[in-house]
Order: structure tokens, then C-alpha cells, then sequence
């Protein structure tokens, strides 16, 4: 199998870490080689972030060059353009329609850019767009729009249901379990 890439872009405490593991237990439990990078950006400050899961039948780097990512997971509209550079021709994008203002917006120098998910849409792109923070919050707390968006790329993915809820069992603490797989469900059914 060639080896596929798996960009996971958002802000600073929205949930990567978690994602990247999900994301690695059921391609580890499928047989793939997997390689996951570090969480890399500014991840305690509500700075960018962006982890790489690279997989297939022998991986020997998780890096992830401009045009290579087959999927892009993106926490935030913004992010989502920003990274987008990484995504290969036919790729799918996955993406959080929440907006959240980066220090140049806050402080005013900048405006958050308008319709950016249209106009990614626009340029041919696969696009699937999901209000997660509304289903996260559904689910019980905000907290979890980033297992809704597993919940989404699991239907991209192609493994099935229970490969997924699995890893929610392996990766995500018992307290919080049973929120984080009504998130996932939510997310499911969106994609």
C-alpha cells in the first residue's frame, strides 16, 4: 500500500493530541505502520498547531511536504486555509466551521477573513464542513469537537465503526468516555 498523510491543523488546546492518537490507535490496529509527529506550534498559547500521521506498509518519516496530505483535519476555518497548501490533488478536507480571532485580530491590526470554507469549496476542492463546536456542545461539553471530527473522518477513512469506538475505549479516560462517544456519533452521522 502507498503510504497515505494525515494533516491535523487547529489552535492551541483544541484537542490534537487526542485526535492524533484515535487517529494512530485504529491505523496500528488495522496493520499499518504508523508514524505520528509531535504537536508542533505555539500549543499552550492558542497558536497554531499542526500534527502529521503518515501510514502504510512501511513509514519511515511523519513528515508532511506541501501537496502530500491525502486528508486535512481542521479544528478552525482559518487553520484550514492556512494549511491547505499540504493538501493533495483529490484530497478531502474536514473541517470545524468555528472561528477563532489569531492575535492580529484580536488586537485589531486584522480582520477575520469572510466565507473562507466557500471559497475553498470554490477552488474544486472536497469539502466537508461540520459546525462541531454546536455538536460538541450537544454531546455535553465544547471540549469535544475534536472527537466530533474524528467522528467525520471516520466515514473518509473507510475502517469500521468499531475499530474507531475501540480507540475512544484505548484513548480517551473512562470518566469522560460515554460524552466523547456521543460526540463521535454526532460527528458520524454529520459526515
Amino acid at each position: 500500500m502507498e503510504t497515505k498523510s494525515i494533516m491535523i491543523v487547529g489552535v492551541g488546546g483544541q484537542g490534537s493530541l487526542l485526535a492524533s492518537r484515535l487517529i494512530g490507535n485504529v491505523l496500528l490496529s488495522q496493520g499499518f505502520d504508523v508514524k505520528v509527529s509531535e504537536v508542533h506550534g505555539m500549543s499552550q498559547r492558542g497558536g497554531s498547531v499542526v500534527t502529521y500521521v503518515k501510514y502504510g506498509d512501511e513509514v519511515y518519516s511523519p513528515v508532511i511536504e506541501k501537496g502530500e496530505a491525502d486528508i486535512i483535519i481542521s479544528f478552525e476555518q482559518l487553520e484550514a486555509a492556512r494549511w491547505l497548501p499540504f493538501l493533495k490533488k483529490g484530497g478531502s478536507l474536514v473541517t470545524s466551521t468555528q472561528q477563532i480571532d489569531p492575535m492580529p485580530v484580536i488586537t485589531g491590526v486584522a480582520k477575520y477573513p469572510e466565507n473562507i470554507i466557500e471559497k475553498i469549496s470554490e477552488k474544486g476542492i472536497d469539502v466537508t464542513a461540520v459546525d462541531a463546536l454546536s455538536l460538541a456542545q450537544e454531546a455535553g461539553t465544547a471540549k469535544a469537537s475534536n472527537v466530533v471530527l474524528m467522528g467525520v473522518v471516520s466515514t473518509k477513512m473507510g475502517f469500521s465503526e468499531d475499530v474507531w469506538q475501540n480507540a475512544l475505549v484505548e484513548c480517551v479516560p473512562p470518566k469522560f468516555l460515554e460524552l466523547n462517544k456521543k460526540a463521535f456519533e454526532l460527528g458520524r452521522n454529520a459526515g
